[in-house]
């Protein structure tokens, strides 16, 4: 793995010059002292977590935090982002004042001003459990300098789908297949089809027009319109480029004959009244307002992504009204790969800083939470408290437990909140066979499907939504959305001329009269033929050879 680090804000330029050596001689002592490694005194470490907002607390005010503080004696006192990341961060850098762990979110500023502490000999020394989880990854988590500085999270331990679809899909409303009962839906153009024969016989909702296809454009969420030629061609989401399984070679679909034919569909359905015109001025919460609406009929986007909408639509319990993904293709006879395959994303993690006062203990810490003991009890609780053990060993949650473990406030209070994600994990598959985590367990996922899941279950025939979707080819540089690229470099400068130059022209082309289409599409394509497209695939194809070199 290689890390290219941006430019700090030039705000600080100049005190990060001054403290750059002092903080990468305090992280090397920091790293050496000596320490007693049998310690369980009472000792209190901060976390800030950059990543996402949430409330601060101390862990051992949690069941699980108390737990792990008695076996301990740690505890620590959890801080999140609130405002700017980057302000935050760059107040952190100027002043040289860390918390002993952070959590950076994009790790880049963090790096270059060497805030990180290397964790190779911590690792080697005490965290067997961790090395173990880990070792597969050892490699991509290794800067080019030979030193690990951060851990990321979710190491892949074998193959398990999400029963319900968390990454791209088209989605339909469920109102739209029950009219037409249940009809098979594999193409592109078969889903616009029912769409536009549904709002033929239901042009209102409630009063309103309905909707007959969305899209979401706002801010950096414009992959939504821009990523599905790639998912339409039969290809995952690496992000900007195709990557050819055999030779691994990455290109490039902006300005491809799949993104043409994509955008015309779209053209298409615009000159039909079928979609919504405010798709490129509406904002995220306006985009999820109408998901919620029951106007939408059909929509791209990841599961991930619209869950408050789809979620409020559970609550509401109307079915008719709720989505059902299809992993639609351009074509029958392309094997459509809108599952991700098993993936190591390392440009995200945990890092100890230069200001830890006990990097050895926390080091120690992070090995219990790598336990797959400890995972379990991270991941699924405490059996007979929050799930079951059936006579094969399964893991399954009663009726009671799931609705114990949705409540956000019990969550909290038990710890999941706070340690199920931003610490050493694992994802896929325990040694036993049981799902990392309880939402990819095939009994949990049914045990919660409403009699309107499993209705449509029944006439797809299938057990769960994933079923629906083909299995992922392996992709061991997946995914390519993750290299980073050098701030600065034709293939970085690349990346940000290419989403300014689709900003401006997907409206043009999507919005245009049907015979203004050709003359849109060409403007488009000559403004990108301006673009460095030959270094950026150039970049991308030697940093995935790279990263499967890595793995050999």
């Amino acid at each position: 793995m290689k890390f290219k680090y941006g430019m700090v804000l030039t705000f600080f330029a100049f005190l990060i010059v001054l403290g750059g050596c002092k903080t990468k001689e305090a992280g090397s002592d920091n790293a050496s002292k000596q320490v007693d490694t049998n310690d369980t005194s009472p000792v209190t470490f901060t976390f800030f977590n950059a990543e996402g907002a949430g409330k601060d607390i101390d862990t051992n005010k949690t069941k699980l935090g108390k737990m792990f503080e008695e076996e301990t004696g740690v505890n620590f006192k959890m801080e999140h982002i609130v405002g700017d990341v980057n302000t935050k961060l760059g107040v952190m850098i100027a002043s040289g004042d860390y918390p002993d762990v952070l959590v950076p979110g994009a790790p880049d500023k963090i790096l270059e001003a060497e805030a990180f502490i290397p964790l190779n000999d911590l690792i080697d020394e005490y965290a067997p459990n961790l090395k173990k989880l880990y070792e597969p990854y050892l490699s991509q988590m290794t800067d080019e300098d030979g030193n690990i500085y951060f851990i990321p999270f979710g190491a892949e331990q074998g193959y398990l789908p999400n029963p319900n679809i968390d990454q791209g899909a088209f989605w339909i409303q469920r109102a739209v297949l029950k009219e037409f009962d249940y009809p098979k839906i594999k193409t592109l153009d078969q889903y616009f089809d029912l769409i536009e024969q549904y709002t033929e016989k239901y042009p209102k909702v409630d009063g309103k027009d309905t909707i007959g296809f969305t899209s979401l454009t706002d801010d950096w969420r414009f992959m939504a319109i821009t990523n599905p030629p790639n998912h339409l061609a039969g290809y995952p989401n690496d992000g900007e480029v195709m990557v050819d399984k055999d030779t691994l070679e990455a290109k490039i679909y902006g300005n491809h004959e799949h993104t043409k034919r994509w955008l015309k569909k779209l053209n298409e359905m615009n000159s039909k009244g079928l979609f919504d015109k405010e798709s490129f001025v509406s904002n995220y919460d306006e985009y999820l307002a109408k998901l919620t609406s029951g106007r939408v009929l059909g929509y791209f986007d990841y599961g991930w992504q619209a869950a408050q909408a789809t979620n409020a639509l559970r609550s509401a319990g109307d079915d008719d009204k709720e989505y059902m993904a299809l992993p639609i293709v351009f074509d029958e006879d392309i094997k459509d790969q809108y599952i991700d395959p098993p993936a190591f994303v390392n440009n995200r993690g945990v890092g100890i800083t230069v200001s830890a006062k006990d990097p050895v203990r926390i080091m120690k810490y992070f090995d219990l939470i790598a336990k797959e003991e400890t995972q379990k009890l991270i991941m699924w609780g405490i059996e007979g408290e929050t799930y079951e053990v059936d006579e094969d060993g399964r893991y399954y949650q009663t009726e009671e437990q799931l609705e114990l473990t949705s409540n956000q406030e019990f969550r909290e209070e038990f710890g999941f909140t706070y340690f199920e994600w931003n610490w050493p994990r694992g994802n896929g598959l325990f040694s036993d066979g049981n799902a990392w985590e309880p939402r990819r367990q095939t009994e949990v996922a049914r045990a919660n499907y409403s009699e309107g899941d499993k209705l449509l279950l029944d006439k797809y025939g299938v057990e769960v939504f994933a079923d629906l979707f083909a299995e992922p080819d392996e992709r061991p540089w997946y995914p390519a959305w993750s290299i980073e690229l050098e701030q600065g470099t034709s293939a970085q400068i690349y990346t940000q001329r290419k989403m300014d130059l689709q900003r401006k022209h997907f409206p043009i082309m999507v919005m245009s009269s049907l015979k203004d289409f050709e003359g849109a599409w060409k403007d488009y394509t000559k403004e990108y033929s301006k673009l460095d497209v030959e270094e950026y695939e150039k970049t991308m194809t030697e940093e995935i050879k790279k990263k499967v070199e890595s793995l050999n």
